[in-house]
């Protein structure tokens, strides 16, 4: 059973990007998802608590992450929860985890362009560059013909496929 859940909050880290051996690509931050409620006693507003989330992005919404979202944005975030208990040597605590389906900037804050990304298997052949964002650079050739493999079992063929992702 999964919950879904809608978040806004500010990413609190630099949006880390990695790509598997099987050629998934991941990119995952914190989120930072604080209140705010009107104090009639101060007769004004006042910051509540902060919740704190890791949210993780898989595949294309990865791709799209890592060359969007800066660390320092407001942002809404629609995905799973996933809430699991955890321990080391050390420690024990409760991890509390989105797999997003979505991710987008908020814009009660700011504005932004759209530019519409390639399909999926060009942006595996993209590198991102570790001096563009401070990141791991992308796969490997080896990595990328196998990326290529899979993401072609789910991509469309030929010319009026190519005409329809242009649409």
């Amino acid at each position: 059973m999964s919950d879904t859940i809608t978040l806004t909050g500010i990413v609190a880290t630099t949006p880390r990007h990695l790509v598997t051996s099987a050629g998934l690509a991941i990119t995952s931050f914190r989120l930072a998802s604080g209140q705010r409620r009107f104090d009639r006693k101060k007769n004004a507003w006042v910051d509540a608590s902060t919740n704190w989330y890791t949210v993780s992005t898989f595949r294309h919404l990865a791709h799209n992450v890592v060359r969007s979202v800066r660390k320092g944005e407001h942002v809404l975030v629609v995905g799973r929860l996933r809430i699991r208990d955890w321990e080391n040597a050390d420690r024990v605590g409760t991890a509390v985890e989105v797999e997003a389906d979505c991710i987008g900037h908020d814009l009660t804050w700011c504005t932004t362009t759209f530019v519409r990304s390639a399909p999926a298997a060009a942006a595996s052949r993209q590198q991102v560059e570790p001096e563009d964002t401070g990141l791991a650079a992308g796969p490997g050739a080896g990595e990328l013909a196998h990326a290529e493999e899979v993401a072609g079992d789910f991509l469309p063929t030929g010319t009026a496929a190519l005409a329809a992702l242009d649409s």
